[in-house]
């Protein structure tokens, strides 16, 4: 905690006040003469070294740790009017190397030490040597003064003064040699004359002080008073001629006398020095120099006798010979941006006005003021962005001035500090910045000499355009920038915005409007849009068919084939030889690799083979399948665009798809006989159509190519025919040699015909009495029920209704076996079931109306012969319907072993069962 000493003059006690315990003051005895009085008491910055300086020239010793005075024999006989600390290798217990001034302007550097010496030194200066030595006007004067002082890069700077000398000693020392003292720093100055300013007025004494912004940090300004007033200023210490820079002197006002009313002391803050008067303290701005504050002391306090500043917690002590007085200096800086911004220093009238918003607006908009009248238009639009002065007048002030870059340079940063919600002003903004940037590429592309301008000029464009902050206003609004950019011509910029709000129609357009179908096909490629492929397939595939086509096969099942077959049909009616290859080459990708079903590929594709590719139409129709389920294109057309191309072969292929046999003999037989042939043995199920096949083939083979030979080898091809099939289409003049072995073959096929016969009517002969034994057989077997028998399929008791008995044991109710076979029938037994039920309804109801009374009139007994009818075809019905349901036990039966391999649900009820079950 920093000590502060006060010494009333005819005492010789010292009194310390710690200012933790300010009602406690630490008095030290000093021990001395009556006729000794204290001269000047010179204390450290941290409070642990005090020096007293006494009037009969000695010097006493006082550590904060312990309550001896101890004296400094070494600086007896020289009286200290100064002490320079050691602010680097200060401790508690120790000084360091420190200097000394005198009155008689002799520097010393002198080191005191706290600690007990040896038993032959016990005096605490370890030592005092002379090491320089002041004068005013060629004699002695006092060092009224002296500050040491480190500056960057091992700098080391002692500033002493006189009364009317200031004096600079600049030097370097080595990294680790601080504890040799400062003799080199004089000695680096020996050569030449110290540095000094002088001036011409002598009030006795003088006195400097510094401000540091930090602890332990180099000062960064000084004051000085001295007779002719206050100079003050700024510490550079870069500089090599001399520290001091921006210096000013302030003269004392009309009512500093230095009669009656010299000023005592003084401290320098930030931007103020305060000086002390016997009876008052003034504040002065080191910014212009104006007294600002004036604080007047009451004479029951006394004189005012000294004021010093504590380095440590920047409190200021003022003390008289009955008082200790302490100022707090607050907000120090809360004015300071009105003077610098006077003094047109806006870079520091912003800094000290930073947490003030409404400060730092006027500052902005003197500093754009400003910079305008000086013509430097950038600059005033980059402040006039910031401040809330009114939009459109700054706008006009720029177009009046004819400044465009100034106004661009403005709507940007004003555009840059806008909110998101503030949509109105954003687009506003955008839209105009868009037409300033194309008016200057507009001007500059016409001036050759300015190409790199209009490059740079062009990159700022595109980067304003491709902006993220402002990407939902550019899109929002592109209709508007393209108008712009057409205006103006400008389809480069356009093309490019274009890319950036994804807007690539409009792209491709462009390419394809100046021919760079290359270049509209990568953009189509890259980005991958369907829509657009079907765009723009038609003019790309006029111009680069292969490219095309590869670019519609690397997008594989993404791109619907059907939707592209205009862009096809178009240029492969019309185009060259590799259209209509790339076409086909499409198209087979479709069919083999996509496996596309759409009948439209199909046909076209068909369309294509027919039309360029004859032998690739055939193969497509073998390869396509022969049933109608495989089939996915047109047969009709298909046999259509055959027969116009007379495609003979491919339509006898068509035709066998179709099952239309006839239709594909006749036309095989202009073809290929053998054709022909493979056609007639196609309808397997019926051998009357296949034997009227047959007869067509030998009927043209006698007739058309009249070849016996051939005929003969029909009938050894086909089972079907005979010898006496084919003779009627022999010509009456044929002789019996050509086929007299067929006759014989034939006779010899009926002789043996014949006894087959005769065997099968045997055999059947036989099994028919083997029938008729088992008939009455049967029809004396019998079963008996017992009345707990039940149901096998509803498992209820059987005799409750009518019934059937099988032979294997299975026992059904008629209507639970007629639910269980129904559904194993065959479509056709199950219409004629359906129709024999009808008939049994009918039946029953014409059986019930015998009952009633008729009417006596004629044909009564027609009536009686209709219902005698009825009667055995109800009979007859019933045992129809038992043929159909009751032929065998559903459970041991053929339809039980057929129904193995059917679902358990019918699959086109089998979602409607599975929703029952959620």
């Amino acid at each position: 905690m920093p000590v502060h000493s006060t010494l009333c003059k005819t005492s010789r006690m010292c009194e310390g006040i710690d200012l933790a315990k300010p009602d406690r003051p630490n008095q030290v005895e000093l021990g001395r003469k009556e006729d000794s009085r204290v001269h000047k008491l010179f204390l450290d910055p941290t409070g642990s070294h005090l020096v007293i300086s006494l009037s009969t020239s000695e010097c006493l010793y006082l550590n904060r740790n312990t309550q001896k005075v101890r004296s400094l024999s070494r600086w007896r006989g020289h009286l200290i009017e100064s002490v320079g600390w050691n602010k680097l290798l200060r401790t508690e217990t120790n000084t360091g190397p420190i200097l000394v001034g005198t009155s008689q302007g002799i520097i010393f550097e002198a080191e005191i030490s706290a600690s007990e010496g040896s038993l032959f030194n016990t005096n605490p200066d370890q030592y005092f040597k002379q090491v320089h030595s002041l004068e005013e006007d060629g004699r002695p004067a006092p060092v009224c003064c002296i500050e040491v002082e480190r500056g960057p890069e091992s700098k080391v700077v002692i500033i002493a003064t006189t009364r009317k000398r200031l004096f600079q000693f600049v030097g370097r020392v080595a990294e680790g040699s601080e504890q040799q003292g400062f003799s080199a720093i004089f000695s680096q100055n020996q050569e030449l004359l110290p540095s000094f300013q002088e001036f011409p007025f002598n009030m006795g004494y003088s006195e400097i002080t510094f401000y540091t912004p930090k602890l332990r940090s180099c000062p960064k300004a000084f004051a000085w008073m001295m007779g002719n007033g206050v100079l003050y200023g700024q510490l550079d210490y870069v500089k090599l001629d001399s520290l001091l820079s921006d210096v000013q002197v302030w003269d004392y006002t009309p009512d500093i006398d230095f009669s009656f009313n010299k000023p005592i002391s003084i401290v320098l803050t930030q931007f103020h020095f305060l000086l002390l008067l016997p009876d008052r303290v003034k504040a002065i701005c080191t910014l212009n120099g104006q007294v600002v504050y004036e604080d007047v002391f009451p004479d029951k306090f006394g004189t005012l006798k000294k004021m010093i500043k504590d380095p440590a917690g920047g409190l200021v002590w003022i003390y008289t010979e009955k008082a200790v007085f302490r100022y707090h200096i607050q907000r120090e800086a809360r004015d300071v941006w009105q003077m610098y911004m006077s003094m047109n220093k806006f870079d520091l009238a912003k800094e000290y006005c930073r947490d003030r918003p409404e400060c730092m607006d006027m500052v902005l908009a003197k500093e754009a003021e400003h910079c305008f009248q000086d013509k430097r238009y950038l600059e005033s639009a980059k402040c006039y962005a910031l401040t809330q002065n009114y939009f459109e007048e700054i706008a006009l002030k720029f177009i009046e001035a004819k400044q465009e870059e100034a106004l661009k340079e403005f709507l940007l940063k004003k555009l840059n500090n806008l909110k998101q919600s503030e949509k109105t002003q954003i687009t506003l903004l955008v839209t105009w910045l868009t037409e300033l940037y194309l008016n200057c590429l507009g001007l500059l592309q016409s001036d050759e000499g300015k190409h790199g301008v209009f490059q740079e000029t062009r990159d700022e464009f595109r980067k304003f355009l491709s902006s993220s902050k402002h990407k939902e206003c550019l899109y929002n609004n592109r209709t508007t920038i393209y108008d712009l950019l057409a205006s103006h011509g400008n389809v480069d910029d356009m093309v490019y915005f274009s890319v950036i709000m994804q807007d690539y129609e409009r792209v491709i357009s462009h390419h394809c409007q100046h021919d760079d179908y290359s270049a509209a096909l990568e953009v189509l490629s890259k980005h991958c849009d369907e829509k657009l492929f079907y765009k723009f397939s038609p003019i790309l595939m006029q111009h680069i068919p292969k490219k095309v086509v590869d670019a519609w096969i690397q997008m594989g099942s993404r791109l619907e084939p059907k939707k592209l077959i205009p862009a096809l049909v178009n240029y492969s009616q019309m185009g060259s030889t590799q259209q209509v290859n790339e076409t086909i080459r499409y198209m087979e990708f479709c069919v083999y690799q996509l496996t596309v079903t759409e009948e439209a590929i199909h046909n076209y594709l068909l369309s294509l083979y027919a039309k360029y590719k004859p032998d690739s139409l055939l193969w497509y129709l073998e390869q396509a399948g022969s049933h109608l389920s495989d089939i996915h294109y047109d047969l009709k057309y298909a046999l259509r665009l055959c027969a116009e191309h007379g495609y003979l072969q491919a339509c006898v292929l068509v035709y066998k798809i179709m099952e239309l046999y006839e239709e594909a003999v006749d036309l095989a037989l202009q073809v290929d006989v053998d054709l022909a042939k493979t056609c007639a043995d196609l309808p397997e199920d019926d051998e009357e159509l296949r034997k009227k096949l047959w007869l067509k083939i030998a009927c043209h083979v006698v007739q058309e190519e009249k070849d016996v030979k051939k005929a003969m080898n029909c009938l050894s091809s086909c089972n079907l025919l005979k010898i006496e099939d084919i003779l009627p289409f022999f010509p009456d003049f044929v002789t019996i040699d050509h086929f007299k072995e067929a006759i014989c073959s034939s006779l010899e096929e009926y002789n043996q015909h014949i006894d087959e016969l005769k065997q099968e009517m045997e055999e059947a002969t036989e099994s028919a009495k083997r029938i008729r034994e088992d008939i009455q057989e049967m029809r004396n077997k019998y079963g008996v029920v017992e009345n707990q028998e039940k149901c096998a399929a509803c498992d209820f008791p059987l005799l409750n209704r009518p019934f059937y008995l099988f032979l294997c044991g299975h026992m059904f109710h008629y209507d639970c076996l007629f639910q269980e076979v129904t559904p194993h029938l065959s479509t056709y037994k199950q219409t004629k079931l359906d129709e024999l039920q009808k008939k049994l309804a009918a039946a029953t109801q014409t059986s019930k109306s015998r009952h009633r009374p008729a009417p006596k009139e004629e044909g009564g007994d027609t009536a009686s012969l209709g219902k005698g009818s009825a009667g055995v075809s109800r009979e007859q019905i019933k045992s129809d319907i038992d043929d159909i349901i009751a032929c065998e036990c559903v459970y041991c039966g053929e339809l039980m072993i057929k129904s193995i391999d059917k679902p358990f649900i019918d699959p086109q009820k089998f979602e409607e069962e599975k929703s029952s079950w959620l």
